[in-house]
């Protein structure tokens, strides 16, 4: 039988392409595509965030990943034929077929078995519940979790109306961004994934959608059916899950609220505010990285943690929580002695 182990994070990275999209940008060009022209300054009223990142001229969602993974195996100090198994975590994806995780590993020249994971913004927050009981059993012992987002392709141009845009409003935060993280086996009581847990309300599934390109709309051109549309109130749904949170991670949120740092998915300024009251988080230990950086999808905690680490708010020891919302509706919760 092998060691007891826990899942430690060996590194985590994020890259951002260097092409950044103002609100006033994204203001006049809806302008220029629609019927509709937003006031100036009602994009930044909304939704407090500052402009959004945009992938090059060609670039996919496997290339924002690969990106990323190429920095975390750098920090790890490893080589790719040292992974034993590469997932691809996000919202995008290059093809329908195959799993983006297999360009991913030709691009790198990774030989391990992949596959991808896939659950709207918490699919970093899944990949690291799989990897991490992978490696506690011991069928593998290093694990390289990869995301590419490409949240720009799901804004929507062309509104007719004030409501239109407020149905589109979340396109308009969306950000592309790729992020990684390599999760390898430590001593069991050893710094790294000390709890995970998970709720989900699936009755709210219709509340946020990109339905285009599967079975119900695959070959659909609408506006509707091909960007990110609001078709419920999110609020609410968090509202809805809240009880069975507090009831399955009370004693995780307590722990989180008590430790050096918080990152949680972020769409906006307002529901970053939401979240620090829904949860009663303290604003001293949380990051409000969606102002300059937009909704990152699912590499939005990555990309917290680097920016903390960055400014030395994460050090060695300390206790990290990572608390993920999606569309579906899912919460996720993850804690992490570093």
């Amino acid at each position: 039988m092998p060691e007891p182990a826990r899942a430690r994070i060996a590194a985590v990275a994020a890259h951002v392409p260097t092409r950044y999209r103002t609100m006033d940008e994204i203001r006049e060009k809806i302008a220029k595509s629609g019927a509709y022209a937003p006031p100036p300054g009602l994009l930044e009223d909304l939704t407090g965030v500052r402009g959004v990142h945009v992938r090059g001229e060609g670039q996919d969602a496997s290339d924002l990943a690969v990106a990323a993974a190429r920095q975390a195996l750098d920090e790890a100090g490893l080589r790719i034929d040292e992974i034993d198994l590469l997932l691809f975590a996000a919202t995008a994806s290059d093809l329908i077929e195959p799993a983006t995780s297999h360009l991913v590993a030709a691009k790198m020249g990774a030989t391990c078995p992949v596959f991808d994971v896939k659950n709207a913004c918490n699919s970093v927050l899944n990949a690291m519940e799989t990897a991490a009981s992978f490696i506690e059993t011991g069928r593998y012992r290093t694990v390289l979790i990869v995301c590419g987002e490409v949240g720009s392709l799901v804004t929507r141009w062309n509104v007719p109306d004030r409501q239109a845009l407020l149905r589109a409003l979340p396109g308009y935060t969306a950000s592309d961004a790729g992020a990684a993280m390599v999760l390898t086996a430590g001593p069991a009581d050893g710094p790294g994934i000390t709890a995970m847990r998970f709720v989900s309300n699936s009755a709210a599934w219709e509340a946020c959608t990109v339905s285009g390109g599967g079975t119900m709309h695959q070959r659909s051109v609408h506006d509707d059916h091909t960007t990110l549309r609001l078709n419920g109130d999110l609020r609410q749904s968090l509202l809805d899950v809240l009880p069975g949170v507090l009831a399955v991670a009370g004693e995780e949120l307590a722990a989180a609220r008590a430790g050096s740092f918080v990152a949680f998915h972020q769409i906006a300024m307002p529901q970053y505010r939401q979240m620090l009251d829904a949860f009663s988080l303290p604003e001293s230990v949380c990051m409000p990285a969606v102002a300059e950086h937009g909704n990152c999808a699912a590499a939005s905690l990555p990309l917290q943690l680097v920016k903390a680490r960055e400014a030395d708010r994460v050090e060695a020891g300390d206790t990290v929580a990572m608390i993920g919302l999606a569309s579906g509706f899912s919460f996720g919760l993850a804690l992490v002695r570093w």
